[in-house]
């Protein structure tokens, strides 16, 4: 029986000393048994794993705890790079101006894409009744309109794929007990947001579809809505990848002085800074703002454009004024790169770990890239390729912001 449980077990956890962890009988020299032999088990004391599967008659085998945390561990670092995958997509389908091609929404039945004419014809028949086709692309063929199409379908069916990523392996995981009680609350929390963000990608597509009789502007989603869905994506893509490392990497003990608790806090704030300089790429996006001034470091003729403030009440500006939107999406960059560059100094002045130093120093060389993929973005006129891989770095530094704060949390007493 032994020899038919355990290599299943090694293959999602990795160990090959699952057997070592379940609570064992006294030791021989403790009971007072003579070489060779063996004192009775009282009930509830098992020697193996074997031993406890043939006592219960199951066949299911609770993994102990260290082999649980590292399989459910590796489970939500992929978890995580299926959420980045999504974001990453979905920055190219924006690009792409394709997020608005399906007008409507089925969980199962438009997982089947069209494949004759007749269907095509009556999907892009379809899509020429709503203001996107009437205002900027009335002129499209069907050939176009199936690469725009198709766009958007990989960006759902994705996102369907990072569903079950997150449900089916949780349902096995817990299913098999491999979950503690806080761990139980987390995963039901992340696959509910799961849910929660297919549903806020139709709320966002639908405030494209709807008909604005007074407005003949480009017809786009909501910038607030599109900050809602990223907004929700990162928070699931950080939860999941700080759950993960957390289980993955083991912990140092550093001591805790006071300079290491205002590197912690100030890495804190850094990474909560990078986080919002992110999420107000979605309003640059929403709003086409990469596109107003297209010159750095001033924008146009002066540090301080003219038409910064020309929307009433003045809050409005900064959600609403493209010129604004990207003049704050500037400062919080600058701001950001400006923040780790102090952290890194400041990560130098006390002894940690190497782990922890090449946590630092890989932010820092993530910070000033992004940087210089962002002011090329905006001196090229955001060409697709650039503007996909200028979002794609966003995560990456803000990967390389929860590492590092991940590096320095602290021990558990």
């Amino acid at each position: 029986m032994q020899r038919l449980l355990l290599p299943p077990l090694r293959f999602f956890t990795g160990s090959h000393s699952v057997g070592l962890l379940v609570p064992r009988a006294a030791s021989r020299a403790q009971c007072g048994c003579g070489f060779g032999s063996r004192r009775p088990l009282r009930p509830g004391q098992y020697g193996t794993v074997a031993e406890v599967a043939l006592q219960s008659g199951k066949g299911t085998v609770p993994l102990p705890s260290k082999a649980a945390e590292q399989a459910v561990g590796r489970w939500l670092l992929v978890c995580s790079g299926t959420v980045a995958g999504a974001v990453i997509l979905g920055g190219v389908t924006r690009l792409t101006e394709s997020g608005l091609s399906m007008v409507d929404w089925h969980l199962i039945k438009e997982m089947k894409p069209p494949t004759s004419r007749e269907e095509w014809e009556a999907e892009f028949q379809k899509y020429q009744q709503f203001p996107e086709f009437k205002i900027l692309n009335h002129d499209m063929t069907l050939a176009e309109f199936k690469f725009i199409w198709y766009m958007e379908y990989s960006h759902r069916m994705w996102g369907r794929a990072v569903g079950l990523a997150y449900i089916l392996p949780a349902a096995y995981f817990w299913r098999k007990g491999w979950l503690s009680r806080g761990m139980k609350g987390r995963v039901l929390a992340l696959c509910g947001l799961v849910c929660f963000q297919g549903l806020l990608g139709w709320y966002m597509v639908k405030s494209g579809l709807e008909e604005k009789p007074e407005s003949y502007d480009i017809p786009r989603v909501s910038q607030y809505r599109l900050a809602a869905h990223l907004g929700s994506a990162l928070v699931l893509y950080c939860a999941s990848l700080w759950t993960s490392l957390s289980l993955l990497l083991p912990q140092h003990k550093l001591p805790e002085t006071r300079q290491l608790l205002w590197l912690r806090r100030f890495a804190g704030g850094t990474a909560g800074l990078v986080f919002l300089t992110a999420l107000s790429g979605a309003f640059v996006a929403g709003l086409d703002a990469g596109l107003v001034y297209n010159s750095f470091p001033k924008m146009g003729d002066s540090w301080i454009p003219e038409d910064l403030l020309t929307f009433s009440p003045i809050l409005k500006n900064v959600f609403e004024n493209p010129t604004m939107v990207q003049f704050d999406h500037r400062l919080l960059g600058i701001t950001s790169v400006t923040a780790i560059t102090v952290l890194y100094f400041l990560s130098r002045r006390i002894p940690l770990p190497r782990r922890t130093k090449t946590a630092a120093v890989t932010l820092l060389a993530l910070a000033y890239a992004q940087v210089a993929l962002g002011i090329s973005t905006l001196l090229m006129y955001v060409p697709t390729p650039l503007a996909a891989t200028h979002q794609s770095g966003s995560l990456a530094l803000l990967s390389g912001a929860l590492w590092l704060m991940n590096e320095l949390r602290r021990v558990p007493k």
